[in-house]
């Protein structure tokens, strides 16, 4: 008698992107991330319109998002060391999703100020657990994602919502909705990557706020941290006083300018980062240093004599100062992080970045309800930008011995 014997294949193991392929996915989800913060800049003129608010409203809501950032950087930056890198991404993109929804159905301010709080939660937490997640994967390609994604995102954002909103109906809801479609095909694909982090104990105590940088990297941090402050607030400046003082120059209301300014500075930012991605660290940051103060300048001498095509010329030099100070930022103080620490240093560098977004930009909103007059507080914040560019400018000068030694 003969015995038949079926032979089944084993069930196909589910393919895993690690590598370049990981980081790819992983960045992905910081541009929709960051695509996500500065939709709403070209819906600004819109909503102040239908439910007639100020412009230190916007600033408010602006500045709202930019706290919300903080308080999840500052409270659940480090969970990811202790439950994983994917759980909390994941989660984040679900919570994010949670914001899209709630600002397309925004019918007033409160909403409207309630999406950008949840979304702002949702960001800290993700670019903390996902950019530790790039450098565990690889430690030179993570770090070069981690200071291109911000930009890309940035400027996608301003440029898409800037079209959606001038060319396609149901303005305040399509770019909404566009968001979480792009957030739900990319969740597929990032529990296809491998976990990096162990579980580790201590994950309720690692949501206590805790400031603080290893010794060995507080020096390149001090001369890091002002830039970075710096890019961000005039990042800040853009997305949300950026519309109107466009609007100003060109003589037009028009949301099609709404977007520009934010989509130029971001896009030759991100741009910048690949370019000199090459340079040492110390060299890009002084590149950033220097485009950035005569980037400033420039604008400074556009908003003096209102001229548009001047304005975009300085934007587009500031850019340049935008890219290499975070990108020099960046490379100057995470490559000297161990892994255990990565998250953490991670966060505290963003918790820096979004002061400089929320705080200046809100400011600068109660100075125009104030004086009445947005062409001199957009010349005093251009000032104070290039203030905290000189200061930095002194720090890398005093330093340099040992910043010499950054990848």
């Amino acid at each position: 008698m003969t015995q038949t014997v079926q032979l089944s294949a084993p069930p196909l193991a589910r393919a895993r992107l690690s590598g370049g392929a990981g980081i790819a996915v992983i960045a992905s989800v910081f541009i929709a991330f960051l695509a996500a913060s500065s939709a709403p800049t070209p819906l600004y003129a819109i909503y102040q319109a239908e439910w007639g608010f100020s412009a230190i409203t916007t600033t408010v809501v602006f500045g709202a998002y930019a706290v919300a950032v903080l308080l999840s950087l500052l409270t659940l930056g480090r969970l990811s060391d202790h439950v994983g890198r994917r759980p909390v991404l994941l989660v984040t993109m679900a919570v994010q999703a949670l914001a899209m929804l709630i600002l397309a159905t925004a019918d007033g301010v409160p909403e409207l100020l309630v999406g950008r709080v949840v979304g702002g939660l949702s960001t800290g937490a993700a670019v903390a657990a996902g950019g530790a997640w790039m450098l565990d994967l690889d430690r030179a390609k993570g770090t070069l994602a981690n200071a291109a994604a911000p930009g890309f995102g940035t400027a996608f954002g301003a440029l898409l919502a800037s079209l959606v909103v001038a060319t396609l109906p149901a303005p305040k809801h399509l770019i909404f909705l566009l968001v979480v479609l792009v957030l739900a095909v990319q969740a597929a694909a990032v529990a296809r990557i491998p976990e990096t982090a162990p579980r580790e104990p201590g994950a309720l105590a690692s949501t206590r706020p805790q400031v603080s940088l290893p010794r060995h990297v507080r020096r390149a941090a001090t001369v890091a941290l002002p830039v970075m402050f710096a890019v961000w607030a005039l990042a800040g400046f853009y997305g949300s006083l950026g519309p109107a003082l466009i609007g100003t120059l060109v003589g037009s209301r028009s949301v099609a300018f709404a977007g520009l300014g934010l989509f130029v500075l971001a896009g030759v930012a991100a741009v910048t980062v690949l370019v000199l991605r090459n340079l040492p660290a110390r060299r890009v940051m002084l590149v950033g240093i220097l485009a950035l103060i005569v980037g400033v300048a420039v604008v400074l001498v556009a908003v003096h004599t209102v001229s548009p095509v001047l304005f975009f010329v300085g934007t587009g030099l500031a850019g340049v100062g935008f890219g290499a100070g975070f990108q020099g930022g960046i490379r100057l103080v995470l490559p000297q992080t161990r892994p255990d620490e990565r998250a953490g240093v991670l966060s505290l560098l963003y918790v820096v970045s979004y002061l400089g977004l929320g705080v200046p930009a809100v400011l600068a909103g109660v100075l125009v309800v104030h004086s009445g007059n947005l062409l001199t507080t957009a010349r005093d914040y251009g000032v104070f930008v290039i203030a905290l560019a000189l200061v930095a400018l002194v720090g890398l000068l005093l330093h340099r011995p040992t910043l010499d030694r950054a990848v």
